[in-house]
């Protein structure tokens, strides 16, 4: 699969190619997610279609990446938690390796590997705010309380909200996306239904999504 074939959870742009021209990818488990963040002393979540994944309960395709998200503001802390990894900051389809422990924009995110050569192991994507207070880094608007961004699955893995992933998913959209929508939306809960559409109607007002919600029984998922 080459860079440009990724899904990146349309957290980002799709990207990127001048690293490793085939782009090969072995993601980590979640599992192994959960291992190599459980001493990372900062927020993280999963993100992208794993993190959909958690919240039906079963995988529901098969995802060529795994996503991570985590503030801008923590790079330092995982360039230290990912020392003697081979580390690359990911921007507009090029790929550059991370040095310093800082990273400002416009980097979007970090694609993470063993060592060079390897296939990739992990995306982290980078997202605004602090440890209290969420920023949606495709619209700015929308700004909530970590705590209402992250739900847990049983095992105790945090994950990026459905409603927000689907959001994020919501700009050019893909086959892969609309199988998503259509699996995903029926087990949301009305709140979170109500929060999407809202979303949706005031950032993509013509979105093909709105007539299928509009479609969609009264009921939802409690979690």
């Amino acid at each position: 699969m080459s860079c440009t074939d990724r899904d990146q959870g349309k957290g980002g742009s799709i990207l990127p190619t001048s690293a490793d021209p085939d782009g090969a990818w072995s993601p980590l488990s979640l599992p192994g997610v959960r291992a190599l963040f459980a001493r990372a002393g900062f927020p993280w979540w999963v993100a992208g279609g794993h993190a959909l994944d958690l919240f039906v309960g079963h995988p529901t395709r098969p995802h060529g990446d795994i996503d991570v998200s985590i503030f801008r503001e923590d790079a330092p802390t995982l360039h230290r938690l990912l020392g003697g990894w081979d580390l690359h900051g990911a921007h507009a389809g090029v790929l550059t390796r991370w040095t310093t422990s800082s990273m400002d924009p416009p980097t979007t995110s970090i694609w993470c590997r063993t060592t060079p050569g390897q296939p990739w192991s992990l995306q982290v994507m980078f997202d605004e705010g602090t440890g209290a207070e969420w920023v949606c880094h495709r619209h700015a608007d929308i700004r909530l309380p970590l705590r209402e961004v992250i739900a847990h699955a049983p095992s105790g893995l945090p994950y990026l909200r459905p409603e927000i992933q689907l959001l994020l998913k919501a700009k050019g959209t893909r086959p892969k996306d609309d199988a998503d929508f259509t699996l995903v939306f029926p087990l949301l809960t009305p709140e979170a239904r109500r929060w999407l559409n809202e979303a949706l109607r005031r950032h993509y007002p013509d979105h093909a999504w709105l007539r299928k919600g509009d479609r969609r029984g009264p009921k939802g998922r409690t979690e």
